[in-house]
């Protein structure tokens, strides 16, 4: 894929709805080492000077398409990708430029699995209102309905002729369906759940099921061809020959008929929920968590040549929608475009495809204007710290902190300070000569945020419904306020002493702890100008007036954590990037 192509489509949405921001904002992200970057940077304007820390190159995730809903599933065929929503909708988008083409409405509840005819020119889609359905994609009509099950439908596959369909139910039923008089011709009878079922690709009188850590292999009569295998995870190869197994962390591919073993991988986090295989067979993708790995099963390295991190949620389906790309779905609310390698045709598509680097997620990110610096803390628990003139990394450090997802660093008195939570404590820790300088309690009622003041004084935690403070000399509590407010992916935004808590659906909520006395709530107007808010669609806005000065798009809509102090703007992403932004005199 070429600079142009990278560009048009990471900023898709953005040029859509104003083209001129091709050179107001799009221009200004390409990578140092794109054409784009070096033709135009002597014609682009200097107010918003754009520093990328971490990577030089153009992201793997080159699309996002963001929903009202969680996505449940994806399909794809050709150019064509099928987006299962929450509330019962389905959405067809383009397989390239991720622009919806099409709406299918008349499921009640949400669309939990997907799967096109083998000509493309229908849909089945299986739904927790008990019921699957089956579509005409030229007309957006049903063509047929099928009733029968009594619980939620989680899994649907059609075979190659289109003249029946499997299904997997909550209900603990396998069923085979025949798609013209929609009559039920085979019930399978299960101890568990049965969430997934597959035809095979080239052999239609046999398909797969899995159920409670279980895959069996079934003729179109439902009689069990092949012993139980164990497998939580289960999807055939193109081909039908080969037959992907995962258990936990464990990736087993082998030949479905011999049962010979043809590659073997793992995953170092979290456990394995889907499987899928490339258009040629080639390639494997699992996702774990937030995460979605690729292997070459013809290479002997057990090592994923591509490591995908960019969700915020856990992914709920994904699928190859061509040789050089991988799309997935997540309960974050987006379905993410991700790119494999370069642009492959028929010809080179057995050709190697280069590894990624894979960057552990930013947690946070603080900004240090006057040293220079910003200092990130990833999910490994690595503090580094960043020229912000330069984007360069001038020091890295590995803190001692492990299984805590909420963490903060700071330069205090020219010592860097970390802090973080984990097991209803809080530590503090000097990085540089990797001390520890004291622990506190915390709430028993759930964390959500903590950070360090500005002036290095105080540590701050959201945990459930109130804030606490912290001496960082000495770790003595020395203020707490409590409040009524769903803090649900709520965080916490420092200002000196006072101190904001911030939710993606309420007003700003803020506090002055640096009073004699019970902390005061503020209202807005103690708000500096111009001050940064949001968590899903950063923005820098005028307070006074509410108009939005300057809002982050593409890949960068969403950072983890982000700072700004009037000129520089710092963002953390779940993908490993660091952004920082100089606006110079823009506001002023």
């Amino acid at each position: 894929m070429d600079d142009s192509q990278h560009l048009l489509l990471e900023w898709f949405d953005t040029i859509y709805e104003s083209p001129s921001q091709v050179y107001h904002l799009a221009l200004k992200f390409c990578p140092s080492s794109s054409w784009l970057h070096k033709y135009y940077a002597a014609e682009l304007s200097q107010e918003v000077k754009v520093v990328r820390g971490v990577l030089a190159e153009w992201g793997m995730c080159y699309r996002t398409v963001m929903f009202d809903e969680s996505p449940w599933a994806l399909t794809c065929w050709n150019d064509i990708i099928a987006v299962g929503l929450g509330f019962g909708k389905i959405v067809t988008l383009h397989g390239i430029t991720g622009s919806q083409t099409a709406i299918l409405s008349g499921h009640t509840d949400n669309v939990a699995s997907l799967a096109f005819s083998p000509d493309g020119a229908s849909l089945v889609s299986g739904s927790h209102d008990k019921t699957i359905k089956l579509w005409d994609l030229q007309t957006g009509g049903v063509i047929k309905t099928f009733y029968g099950h009594t619980n939620q439908v989680l899994s649907v596959s059609i075979i190659a002729d289109c003249t029946r369909i499997a299904s997997g139910s909550a209900d603990k039923t396998i069923r085979l369906w025949d798609t013209q008089t929609g009559n039920c011709h085979h019930v399978i009878e299960q101890q568990h759940w049965v969430y997934y079922v597959q035809f095979s690709p080239t052999y239609p009188w046999r398909f797969i099921s899995e159920s409670s850590g279980k895959v069996q292999l079934w003729d179109i009569n439902g009689h069990q061809i092949n012993p139980t295998q164990d497998g939580s995870s289960a999807t055939l190869s193109p081909d039908g020959t080969q037959i992907i197994l995962c258990s936990q962390r464990d990736i087993v591919v082998k030949n479905i008929d011999s049962g010979t073993i043809v590659a073997k991988f793992c995953v170092s986090k979290y456990l394995i929920t889907q499987c899928c295989f490339s258009l040629n067979g080639r390639l494997i993708a699992v996702a774990a968590g937030n995460t979605a790995h690729v292997w070459d099963i013809t290479s002997s390295d057990p090592h994923p040549i591509k490591t995908f991190v960019g969700h915020t949620g856990s992914i709920t389906s994904l699928a190859f929608s061509s040789l050089f790309s991988l799309v997935t779905s997540c309960n974050d609310q987006s379905v993410k475009f991700w790119q494999i390698g370069a642009l492959l045709t028929d010809s080179d598509a057995t050709d190697p495809i280069p590894p990624s680097i894979a960057l552990a997620a930013i947690v946070s990110i603080t900004l240090h204007a006057k040293d220079g610096i910003a200092i990130s803390c990833d999910l490994d628990k690595v503090v580094r710290t960043w020229d912000i003139s330069t984007g360069l990394c001038n020091a890295s450090f590995q803190t001692p902190a492990k299984d805590s997802r909420w963490s903060d660093v700071r330069l205090v008195d020219k010592r860097l300070i970390f802090v973080w939570c984990v097991d209803e404590k809080i530590y503090t820790w000097d990085v540089e000569k990797e001390e520890l300088l004291h622990t506190a309690d915390i709430p028993k009622d759930g964390m959500f945020s903590v950070k360090i003041s500005e002036d290095g004084s105080r540590v701050f935690c959201l945990c459930g419904s109130s804030i606490t403070a912290w001496s960082i000399q000495t770790g003595e509590v020395v203020g707490m306020v409590g409040f009524e407010l769903d803090t649900f992916k709520a965080s916490l935004i420092v200002d000196g002493s006072r101190v904001w808590v911030h939710s993606p659906r309420l007003e700003p909520l803020g506090w002055d702890f640096g009073i004699p006395g019970p902390p005061i709530q503020l209202d807005n107007t103690h708000l500096l100008y111009p001050k940064l808010w949001g968590v899903h669609q950063s923005k820098i806005k005028d307070t006074v007036t509410g108009r939005v000065l300057f809002q982050l798009a593409g890949r960068f809509a969403n950072p983890e954590d982000s700072q700004w102090d009037g000129r520089y703007l710092v963002a953390g992403y779940w993908s490993g990037e660091v952004l920082i932004l100089d606006f110079n005199h823009a506001f002023f």
